[in-house]
C-alpha cells in the first residue's frame, strides 16, 4: 500500500504545482515525466530533517543549483555506479535517491544502467488475492491441460499469477476506499472527499503502469493483455461513475452497468492470457468464449452472495444497479431474465467443448457452490435473489447504529 499512497502523494502535489503555476513549461522537454520529477523533488525537500527548516534547505539547494552543471551531475551518476552493482540497492535504502525516486531499482546493462519502476504489493492485498488464485487454479488450469491437484503445477506458476493478482488486489482496495461513504474513525469527510478526487481514471493508470513494465520485462505482455488490464482502468472509472450516481439519486445507464458486470471479471482474462503465454500455447478462442459467459454468471452469483455489503460499503452490485434502474419491484425480474439468457448460452458453449473438459467444468461449478455455502450459482446451484434495499441511506444508518451498539468500549 506504501506504493500507492506515495502515488496519491505526487499526484496530490502535481495538483498543487498545476494550480501554483509551477509544472514544466517545456523548456526541459520533459513534458509529464519533467513535472512527476518537480514533484517528487518537493517531497524530498519536505522530508523532516533533525536541524535544517524549510528556510535553510530551500537556501541550500538554490546555493548549489547555482554552483552546480550538468557536468557535476555527470561525475555523481558516474561515481555512485563505481562499487559495482552488487552495492547499489543497498546504497538506495539510504541515499537521498532512494527519496526522490521511491520504489526504484537501479539495474545494470553493460556500461549502461537504467531505472526501472518496482511494483510492490502488501501483505493484505496478497491475502484478498488467495482465494481468487486457488479458484483460478482449480478452475482454470483444466483449459491448459494442466492438473491443480499437482503442485509442480502450481508452484511453477505462482509467482507470476501471485504477484499480478495481488497488485490488481490492492488498486481495487484503494478504488473502493474512495466510494466508501462511512468515515472510520481516523477519517474525516474531507479526507474521503480528496480520495475520491485523487483515483480519477488517470491516476489509476499511472498507478497500473508499474505492473504493465514488470510484464513487459518478462516478455509476457501482449496487445491482448494489455487490452485486458485497461479493462481493468475502465471497470474502476465506471465503478466510480455508478456509484457516485446512486449516492446523488441520478439516473444511471443500463448499457453501462451491463459493460461494468462483464469487465469485472478482467482479473481472470489476465490470469488467463498469462498462462497461455506462461506455457507458450495459442489462445484458444472457444475456450475464452466460454468462460466470458461462466464469469458473467459467477459475478452475478457473488453480487448477490454480498449484496447487503455493497451496499453499506457503496461498491458496485449488478441488484443495486438494477434496482435504480428498473425500481426495487421488477429489479429481480430483470436480473432473473438476464440470468435466463446468460445460462442458455453457459449450456450451448458447454456442448461445444471437449467432452472431457465439459465434465470437468460441471463438476468444478458443483465444487464451487458447495464449498463456497451458497444457493445462488450457476449450473447445479439455485438462483436466489435476495430483497431489494428500497433505500440504502437509511440500511446504512440503521448497520451503522447497530455496529455502534455492539461496540463494547474498554
Amino acid at each position: 500500500m506504501e506504493a500507492l499512497r506515495e502515488l496519491e502523494r505526487v499526484q496530490r502535489v502535481l495538483s498543487l504545482m498545476s494550480s501554483r503555476g509551477l509544472c514544466d513549461t517545456g523548456s526541459s522537454g520533459g513534458g509529464a515525466a519533467a513535472d512527476r520529477f518537480l514533484a517528487q523533488f518537493l517531497l524530498f525537500m519536505v522530508q523532516p530533517s533533525e536541524s535544517l527548516t524549510m528556510e535553510n534547505k530551500f537556501l541550500l539547494v538554490s546555493e548549489l543549483l547555482g554552483k552546480a552543471t550538468p557536468d557535476t551531475m555527470e561525475e555523481v551518476h558516474h561515481l555512485t555506479h563505481l562499487e559495482g552493482s552488487h552495492h547499489l540497492e543497498a546504497d538506495q535504502n539510504i541515499s537521498s535517491g532512494a527519496l526522490l525516486q521511491p520504489n526504484k531499482k537501479f539495474k545494470m546493462h553493460a556500461e549502461k544502467s537504467t531505472i526501472q519502476a518496482v511494483p510492490m504489493v502488501g501483505f493484505d492485498a496478497m491475502t484478498r488475492a488467495k482465494s481468487t488464485l486457488e479458484d483460478f487454479c482449480r478452475s482454470y488450469f483444466m483449459f491448459h491441460g494442466l492438473d491443480a491437484n499437482n503442485p509442480q503445477s502450481i508452484f511453477k506458476y505462482l509467482p507470476v499469477l501471485s504477484f499480478t493478482e495481488s497488485y490488481i488486489y490492492q488498486l481495487d482496495a484503494s478504488n473502493e476506499d474512495s466510494l466508501n461513504l462511512i468515515p472510520d474513525n481516523r477519517s474525516s469527510s474531507k479526507e474521503l472527499e480528496r480520495k475520491k478526487e485523487a483515483f480519477d481514471e488517470t491516476s489509476l493508470s499511472q498507478m497500473i503502469e508499474p505492473l504493465d513494465s514488470f510484464l513487459q520485462n518478462q516478455g509476457l505482455m501482449t496487445d491482448r493483455l494489455q487490452t485486458e488490464l485497461k479493462s481493468g482502468i475502465q471497470y474502476w472509472s465506471l465503478e466510480r461513475k455508478l456509484c457516485q450516481a446512486l449516492t446523488r439519486n441520478e439516473k444511471i445507464s443500463i448499457d453501462d452497468v451491463m459493460k461494468a458486470i462483464h469487465l469485472k471479471s478482467f482479473d481472470y482474462r489476465v490470469l488467463n492470457l498469462l498462462m497461455y503465454q506462461l506455457t507458450g500455447q495459442q489462445v484458444n478462442e472457444l475456450h475464452m468464449d466460454f468462460l466470458s459467459i461462466s464469469e458473467f454468471l459467477v459475478e452475478i452469483s457473488d453480487d448477490l452472495y454480498d449484496y447487503e455489503d455493497d451496499v453499506i460499503n457503496n461498491t458496485f452490485n449488478i441488484l443495486r444497479m438494477f434496482a435504480a434502474i428498473y425500481g426495487p419491484s421488477e429489479a429481480p425480474n430483470m436480473l432473473a431474465k438476464c440470468i435466463g439468457e446468460a445460462e442458455e448460452k453457459y449450456e450451448s458453449f458447454s456442448k461445444k467443448l471437449d467432452p472431457s473438459l465439459s465434465g470437468s467444468c460441471w463438476r468444478r461449478c458443483e465444487e464451487a457452490t458447495k464449498e463456497g455455502g451458497k444457493i445462488s450459482g450457476h449450473a447445479y446451484g439455485t438462483w436466489n435473489i435476495p430483497s431489494v434495499i428500497s433505500d440504502e441511506e437509511s440500511f446504512r444508518r440503521e448497520r451503522t447504529s447497530k455496529h455502534d451498539a455492539s461496540t463494547v468500549i474498554i
